[in-house]
């Protein structure tokens, strides 16, 4: 008995050493970020033990613990209607409200879930529950995108997903079946999902023959680039829950194939060093001392390799595709994006990717909203059910919403 005593003392001074992190003092409940921060960490370590002991993907079982645990969650439809449907070869998930006598043609928003290109779905409550708030609240039909995930397929086929169901659902007579005015619709997405959202605009945009083109893009904390992993936000936010930078890091290693040895000389940008001749003509559109407000860029300085690994880019060329890093696009592409709102958090290692993005946009003479949040972090906004229901993820999803309904 006394043992145990002694025993109990010594867990919680352990438990709260793994939970507690030093947290800037403006993040929304910090005591409850560390606590999903330290569950989601203890669960991908376990999901790498498993890796490791080679008795499945580390992915694979991540994802199969994430959905099983969302399964506990029910949420509510009543007056949503839920399809599931297949565009074009993509799964997809539909929500349509209830049909108005006042009206004949609803807007509509083409949603695409975020998680690494890896994690989550289109079917988890997190997104059931924000595509039905979205659906009520703009009288929208939403349309979200199951496409395919790592480790089962790679870069390029979550585009060529995200592209084809898009692609299928701005067809006149798909529009018509679900009573859609093909004036108004807006391609979303968050995180990975933004990143997908915005590479599918940019090619729209570029389809001639396309019938009907989107009237807004709308980006939640997008992950636009892969070239510099010393912007401000990255150095001042890389142990920042839920994405510390060398997590992002190794999302994009999995989504390009790549080898998580390279994870070390993309972290110090030998992948874009001044020597490796395919990435200089690059360096002006992602230049952040240019494209970032004093208040993002504070006293950080850029770190640019004299010498770096050429290699790198030869090995895995997605890392200066468009398609993968939509940042890269040049001003022409640009200059035909439809409308944009982009959202960012000060507490996120991506938060520099959507300004320099919004930036390059409102150069090239497109409207944009650059809607950023001082106290919220990366994620927040699919955090709204309990347990992990933040005030965050509320404040972000309300100024989301406001802003479709406002411009849609």
């Amino acid at each position: 008995m006394r043992a145990a005593w002694l025993l109990l003392p010594a867990l919680a001074a352990l438990s709260a050493y793994y939970v507690y992190l030093p947290l800037p003092g403006a993040v929304s409940d910090p005591w409850k970020l560390m606590l999903l921060d330290a569950t989601f960490r203890a669960v991908q370590q376990t999901c790498h033990l498993i890796h490791y002991l080679r008795l499945s993907h580390h992915l694979i079982v991540l994802n199969y613990l994430i959905c099983t645990f969302d399964k506990l969650k029910s949420v509510s439809s009543e007056d949503i209607k839920i399809t599931d449907a297949v565009f074009d070869g993509v799964e997809v998930r539909v929500f349509e409200p209830p049909a108005k006598g006042d009206e004949s043609l609803k807007r509509s928003v083409v949603y695409i879930h975020g998680g690494g290109w890896a994690l989550a779905s289109a079917r988890t409550s997190l997104y059931n529950n924000l595509c039905r708030i979205m659906a009520e609240s703009l009288n929208a039909v939403v349309v979200s995108v199951e496409y395919r995930l790592v480790p089962e397929v790679c870069f390029p086929e979550q585009y060529h997903d995200a592209l084809r169901a898009t692609k299928h659902f701005l067809q006149p007579d798909v529009l018509a079946e679900y009573s859609v005015d093909p004036s108004r619709i807006a391609i979303s997405g968050d995180s990975a999902g933004g990143n997908l959202a915005a590479a599918v605009c940019q090619q729209l945009s570029k389809d001639e023959d396309l019938p009907v083109r989107p009237k807004l893009q709308a980006l939640i904390y997008p992950v636009l680039q892969a070239f510099d992993f010393n912007t401000p936000s990255y150095q001042q936010n890389m142990n920042m829950p839920v994405l510390p930078r060398y997590v992002m890091i190794n999302y994009w290693i999995d989504y390009i194939n790549g080898n998580y040895d390279l994870a070390h000389e993309l972290l110090i940008n030998n992948h874009t060093a001044l020597n490796v001749g395919r990435a200089l003509s690059f360096r002006a559109r992602l230049n952040w001392t240019s494209l970032l407000p004093p208040s993002f860029k504070k006293n950080y300085k850029p770190v640019v390799q004299s010498t770096g690994t050429a290699a790198i880019v030869e090995r895995l060329p997605a890392l200066l595709d468009v398609r993968a890093v939509p940042l890269l696009a040049d001003d022409a592409t640009l200059a035909r994006q439809p409308r944009t709102y982009v959202l960012t958090c000060e507490n996120d290692v991506l938060r520099d990717d959507g300004a320099m993005y919004a930036a390059r946009l409102e150069r090239a003479g497109v409207p944009v909203t650059l809607d950023h949040f001082l106290d919220c972090f990366h994620g927040c906004m699919i955090f709204t059910v309990w347990p992990t229901d933040f005030s965050a993820g509320v404040q972000t999803r309300n100024s989301y919403i406001k802003w479709l309904d406002e411009n849609l």
